[in-house]
């Protein structure tokens, strides 16, 4: 076979791969009944080699896909499933992210004597309750894993083909803070094994058509190309060192020092904040996640998310924020809830900002959850994409890490007791510069009954900074006015009790702007 046939023949059997992880999106989202999976569309799909190396993903959420390869490893070493398994985990310990976000795990034989699976198939959907002491499941003033939600160490929902439904609904019951919901999470866990199913259908079919040894060989090649376009792309960017430094709101640093080498990278998070006391503590896979997202930014070429992109680069994390310590009892271990969806932005502020290539974005997922003992209610909310050479940034989209949708208002007011006001683009908040930032989003919400609102957001006291001359993009402002008008601020992290009547305003952060105002725009330096 010439080189440009097996060019072709890997492009084919990308697009197969790919086809497949998107097939058991759709299942999930169809058979899900949350308004989180369903609506939102906070979940992500993918397939592994069996190695249990990320080979390809749906384009669902990055914050997730970099993880799982990780996740899927420490299950597998935890339980080794065989046929006819399938596990389930939401451990920050065992390459989990935060406990909202809980992973379904199958192993793919072709027969049941095989020795080793073929590939493995993963889905991680977030349950907008999983417990904690707050409705949500994100509670602000968490010190303790055990305080936000129902921890789910690596065990069997599935069993040699027998589902284990009775037992996990007494595990989602069990413990100080249990889940509020725990027939939607069963129901959310019956639609990931149906999503796995069909991942598992779809690779057996595949190994059918073309041959068992011909799909894994395609698998290497394809984790082989990665590694080997990252390699020339750091390449072409020359020998050298970067770095950069970010503060989260509160003052804690986050830090990197990038040195490139021989087409390799080393990539070292020194200097940044030791174990955080509140939930901003980020994983080591979350860390993974990020470094995957970014190092997959400097490839100017389609490809999907995959472990390859790691293998020419040395991760280097010392104990503290990024990479906290776990015991066995969640009351002894650090809070990590905000560290997925907040750190993880951040993160991605500060690695851009160290290599230069695009202002920065809203830098947050402006997490809004709210709820009672009867319910619970989560979104994320877009803002401002920050500037680049020759673009403006786009206004009220979600951002790098995420890329969830937001609930249709009709849904939102069917299913809770609220009722939305306003959502609009926030004009002006873009950092000027010679291309300009994204503007953000202002969204109010009015409370119809007495619940619990939390919000979890970054870029409230500083706003995302530009690049090459450009200004910064406005912060967020967030703020409750009681229904008497009384005016109350809310924190970067905060919660409070609302009652009828009281309204949520949310601002969302303008990107930052690129080049000075008046320039040509032209190429990053």
């Amino acid at each position: 076979m010439t080189a440009a046939a097996r060019a072709v023949e890997l492009e084919l059997f990308t697009h197969r791969f790919e086809m497949l992880a998107a097939r058991m999106g759709e299942m999930l989202r169809r058979t899900a009944l949350s308004v989180n999976v369903k609506e939102r569309l906070d979940f992500s799909c993918a397939l592994l080699d069996g190695e249990g190396r990320l080979v390809v993903n749906a384009p669902h959420i990055p914050v997730h896909l970099g993880a799982l390869g990780l996740c899927v490893r420490a299950v597998a070493a935890r339980l080794d499933p065989g046929p006819g398994d399938v596990a389930v985990t939401n451990d920050p310990a065992c390459g989990g992210s935060h406990l909202p976000d809980v992973t379904v795990i199958t192993p793919v034989f072709l027969a049941a004597d095989d020795p080793a699976p073929l590939g493995w198939v993963a889905s991680r959907a977030h349950h907008a309750e999983i417990g904690g002491t707050h409705p949500g499941s994100m509670p602000p003033a968490a010190t303790t894993l055990a305080e936000e939600g129902v921890v789910l160490p690596p065990r069997y929902l599935v069993r040699g083909g027998a589902g284990r439904w009775e037992e996990a609904r007494e595990w989602l019951s069990a413990g100080p803070f249990p889940s509020r919901a725990v027939d939607e999470n069963l129901a959310d866990l019956q639609a990931a094994v149906a999503a796995n199913h069909q991942g598992v259908r779809a690779l057996r079919e595949l190994a059918a058509e073309h041959g068992a040894r011909r799909v894994a060989r395609y698998m290497r090649l394809l984790r082989q190309a990665a590694a080997g376009r990252l390699r020339r792309a750091l390449a072409g960017l020359g020998d050298g060192s970067f770095a950069a430094v970010e503060t989260l709101d509160d003052g804690t640093p986050l830090a990197v020092a990038i040195a490139l080498a021989g087409g390799g990278a080393r990539i070292d998070f020194t200097g940044s904040g030791g174990v955080h006391p509140g939930n901003l503590n980020a994983t080591p896979a979350i860390v993974t996640s990020v470094v995957m997202y970014v190092l997959r930014l400097l490839l100017a070429e389609p490809l999907p998310l995959n472990e390859g992109l790691m293998e020419p680069v040395e991760l280097v994390l010392p104990p503290g924020l990024l990479n906290p310590p776990f015991a066995a009892d969640p009351r002894e271990s650090p809070a990590v809830v905000g560290g997925n969806v907040e750190t993880s932005q951040r993160l991605v502020d500060t690695l851009l900002k160290a290599l230069g290539l695009v202002a920065c974005s809203q830098g947050t997922m402006n997490n809004t959850l709210f709820g009672n003992e009867r319910f619970g209610y989560y979104e994320t909310v877009g803002g401002g994409a920050g500037a680049g050479a020759g673009f403006d940034g786009a206004p009220a989209v979600h951002t790098h890490m995420t890329n969830t949708a937001i609930t249709d208002p009709e849904v939102l007011e069917l299913r809770c007791p609220v009722r939305l006001e306003r959502f609009e683009i926030r004009c002006g908040s873009g950092g000027a510069g010679t291309r300009r930032g994204g503007d953000g989003a202002r969204r109010e919400i009015v409370f119809l009954e007495p619940m619990y609102l939390s919000v979890l957001g970054q870029h409230r006291r500083s706003g995302p900074y530009g690049m090459a001359g450009g200004s910064a993009g406005a912060p967020a402002r967030q703020f409750l006015v009681r229904a008497d008008g009384t005016r109350e601020p809310l924190a970067s992290v905060d919660g409070r009790e609302v009652f009828p009547g009281d309204r949520l305003v949310l601002e969302t952060p303008g990107g930052g702007g690129w080049g000075p105002a008046g320039g040509d725009g032209g190429a990053a330096p």
